[in-house]
């Protein structure tokens, strides 16, 4: 735990019991990932949050609450979570200085209607025993016959996975695209399968040499006692989309359309999207804040330094659907 964040958790303690205001907030995250985050917002506003953890099902749910829903802010990750919240009208757009100080263009919807906090590369994991670092370098060349038999990935119809292909869709068009897929498909060592840390298992049994999957599952598996021996088997390395950088994604926030306490939903906004708090955010989840003169954790930085591909995420967002198309029509899965 930083010092910053003591010292905000300890502020907390120090708050009075009862609030005079309150902002309730539905999340796509583990209460325990976010709680200091909002203890912290009590502790400098005054105002309780109250908090419904979401499995699944976040805008179905604002759907049919209507305007008698109680949520003001949503806290979800994935550009297709919160382009789908967006396009479902259960969001509205805000605006303010603080938010467009502290949230580069890129991360942020253009009408305003969400916000990023934090990010996450989309990586390679490589066996530390049979591949060198310098054969990884860019996501166009996971296509090449070099890597038959080599790579693992989760389902092509995944969000993740999907994310990157429609990246791929804006920077290749969608011919290119699907001979691509059809490359990376004929390179895998398995049908694709489990979550981004059943591949790196994969390439610690020798199943496969190389797979894709989000940075911060590195730090998940060095917290796990079983996984240690898998996260040590493997590099971290960020290839690049040719001619741009690596491709990310984001954890975000937006108000409700209905949100019935509408100030302090912007105050939490603008807070979740301050310095202070991304950087607690980016500690507790292993990512990355994005506020300008914020640096990740030690942990994190030493996995590496990357560029991040210059796609606003809405625009990635734009190509979900012929995305999913291209996944299909290859039979990725199959």
């Amino acid at each position: 735990m930083t010092i910053l964040r003591s010292a905000l958790i300890a502020a907390t303690l120090a708050t009075p019991a009862v609030a005079a205001e309150e902002v309730n907030l539905y999340s796509y995250r583990q209460p325990e990932l976010i709680q200091p985050l909002l203890d912290a917002f009590t502790a400098e506003t005054g105002i309780e949050t109250n908090v419904a953890f979401l499995a699944k099902g976040m805008v179905e749910r604002l759907q049919a609450e209507g305007k008698r829903s109680p949520a003001d802010v949503i806290l979800t990750v994935d550009i297709s979570r919160l382009s789908e919240a967006v396009e479902a009208g259960v969001t509205q757009s805000i605006e303010s200085e603080a938010l467009t100080a502290n949230v580069p263009a890129e991360y942020r919807d253009p009408e305003g209607h969400w916000y990023g906090v934090t990010t996450r590369a989309r990586i390679v994991y490589a066996s530390k025993d049979r591949v060198a670092p310098e054969e990884v370098t860019t996501y166009e060349d996971l296509a090449d016959p070099k890597w038959q038999g080599r790579i693992c990935t989760r389902s092509g119809t995944h969000p993740y996975t999907l994310a990157l292909v429609s990246a791929m869709i804006e920077h290749h068009g969608e011919e290119a695209t699907k001979t691509w897929l059809e490359g990376v498909k004929s390179n895998l060592a398995r049908k694709p399968q489990g979550n981004d840390r059943a591949q790196v298992k994969a390439i610690w049994s020798g199943e496969c040499d190389i797979s894709l999957g989000n940075t911060y599952y590195m730090g998940k598996m060095l917290e796990d006692a079983e996984q240690q021996e898998w996260a040590n088997s493997v590099n971290v390395l960020f290839p690049v989309f040719e001619g741009d950088g690596t491709h990310v994604n984001v954890s975000g926030v937006a108000m409700t359309k209905s949100s019935p306490n509408p100030e302090n939903a912007l105050k939490l906004i603008e807070f979740l999207a301050s310095p202070t708090a991304q950087e607690i955010y980016a500690e507790a989840n292993y990512e990355y804040p994005i506020a300008p003169g914020t640096a990740p954790t030690e942990l994190v930085a030493n996995w590496g330094s990357f560029e991040a591909d210059s796609l606003n995420l809405m625009t990635i967002a734009g190509h979900r659907a012929a995305a999913l198309k291209l996944v299909e029509e290859v039979d990725f899965d199959g």
